[in-house]
């Protein structure tokens, strides 16, 4: 659940009108398989390579859930995909990092038009949100944390509620994990099958 606070950090370290406010940037070289990762896994078509680019423990984070381990985040875009045949990205804007912000992060501000009818015109949901992208020496992400309209998502280090929600978090992409396949959805006329 993001928090109700908008001077509250998000996963960048900045607060959520810093980092709206941030400039676009070109792509470096090294980042141009994990753009193509995000963009894969957020217009709902992964493909078995998108997963290459995450390191075997890394952890997903959104308002939804926190998916720890590849096997998990897969459950959860591949979920994400059975659920929504169609998004598009009207925005996806990699940004600037300022001088606080460690080079090994990723900022990138999107707008996701989510439709559970693919031929329909108007988007089920529009959804704007952060990607705070960690990677290690190798380039592999280790730390993906989305955060809708850029608003930090809560945790333990937020208290007893913070604490709480991350549990529940936690338990939603465990189930999620245990019901959908490990295999990237196939396309079919209609959808995806």
């Amino acid at each position: 659940m993001p928090s109700s606070n908008s001077e509250a950090p998000n996963a960048s370290g900045l607060t959520p009108v810093e980092t709206k406010a941030l400039k676009e940037r070109s792509v470096e070289s090294h980042e141009k398989k994990i753009i193509e990762s995000m963009k894969e896994l957020y217009t709902c078509k992964p493909q078995e390579t998108t997963y290459s680019s995450y390191a075997p423990n890394a952890v997903f984070h959104d308002p939804i859930g926190i998916a720890e381990g590849i096997e998990a985040i897969r459950a959860q875009f591949n979920g994400l995909a059975k659920i929504f045949p169609r998004a598009d990205l009207p925005k996806f804007k990699v940004l600037e990092n300022p001088p606080s912000v460690p080079k090994n992060k990723i900022l990138i501000d999107q707008d996701v038009d989510y439709y559970r009818d693919p031929t329909a015109s108007s988007p089920t949901k529009t959804v704007n949100s952060l990607l705070t992208i960690e990677t290690d020496d190798a380039n592999k992400i280790i730390r993906h944390t989305e955060e809708w309209n850029h608003m930090h998502e809560s945790d333990r280090e937020d208290g007893f509620w913070g604490m709480l929600n991350e549990q529940r978090k936690k338990i939603t992409a465990s189930v999620t994990g245990k019901f959908v396949s490990q295999e990237v959805p196939k396309k079919d006329v209609g959808g995806y099958s």
